[in-house]
């Protein structure tokens, strides 16, 4: 069972952060297991302190959790006890000091423009054609979420602008541009069907929004049929936006509104696949870079 004070600070984040259902289920499971060792350790989760917190976070490594799992454990309990300071509940949070293992940097990967293009430019004139035109040209075009994307209605795009608003992380609303291709091919798809403004942009089998998990399953087949062998996912569409555009921009302010990051650190990483790009062509470029064979 878990302790009131993990509940209220659940509650704390579903509706005062207005934390999405993913968020909080991380957190629960994390603090979960948190209380779970305090509990058998005898130990009072308020009267946590720092050598007590490590050792929670060693004993979660010898279960076998990777650097990047202990980050996030250690991630919730510093949330956690920071909130607890707050409200009064501890004198002072046991995890302000503590740092976790450091995990290798994934680099994401990233379709290239030519094989963007040719993943986007699937034909229209077959069953679904319009639907999936029109799905893949708007994750490229303005690289959406895939629950953003899933949780669109007509009446959030405005095709004359080139315009669509979402809802992201933490209920915050912003706008991002279309391109003109993808305009044509939203218009084209909804001309196809004259849904109105209520009604979602890709609706499911029951009429309602449809499933991320239905968008992920038919952009592999999709992307099978354009003859590209990458494992293409609808974050590969979004990791593919940001790089094209910080590959020709250099704007990092820009591509962090773009993708809705609240803190720039998190777009940071396209700066590393930015360098990449740029390192290939110095490489390719200047005389005295070339490498012997």
């Amino acid at each position: 069972m878990i302790p009131p004070s993990i509940e209220d600070f659940l509650a704390h984040l579903a509706v005062e952060r207005r934390a999405s259902a993913h968020t909080l289920d991380a957190y629960r499971r994390d603090l979960t297991a948190l209380s779970e060792w305090t509990s058998a350790q005898g130990i009072d989760l308020l009267a946590l302190h720092a050598e007590q917190l490590r050792g929670f976070i060693a004993a979660e490594h010898r279960r076998g959790l990777s650097p990047k799992s202990l980050q996030r454990r250690l991630s919730a309990c510093r949330s956690l006890y920071a909130w607890l300071l707050k409200m009064g509940r501890v004198a002072a949070s046991p995890a302000a000091a503590i740092r976790a293992p450091k995990a290798p940097r994934k680099l994401p990967q990233v379709l290239d423009p030519d094989e963007a293009k040719v993943l986007v430019e699937v034909p229209t004139d077959v069953p679904l054609g319009l639907r999936d035109r029109a799905l893949l040209e708007l994750f490229y075009s303005s690289g959406v979420r895939l629950s953003e994307l899933c949780a669109l209605r007509w009446r959030d795009l405005d095709l004359a602008d080139g315009l669509v608003t979402v809802l992201g992380k933490g209920g915050k609303q912003r706008s991002v541009p279309l391109g003109s291709h993808a305009r044509a091919a939203l218009a084209e798809f909804r001309a196809s069907t004259g849904a109105d403004n209520a009604l979602p942009v890709f609706p499911g089998r029951g009429g309602g929004p449809i499933t991320p998990r239905a968008i992920q399953l038919r952009m592999r087949t999709l992307a099978q049929r354009q003859g590209l062998f990458k494992r293409v996912h609808p974050h590969l569409l979004r990791h593919s936006f940001a790089s094209h555009i910080l590959e020709s921009s250099g704007d990092l302010r820009g591509v962090q509104e773009l993708l809705g990051h609240a803190d720039i650190a998190t777009t940071q990483i396209y700066t590393h696949l930015d360098f990449q790009h740029l390192a290939r062509v110095y490489d390719a470029a200047h005389p005295r870079a070339r490498r012997k064979s």
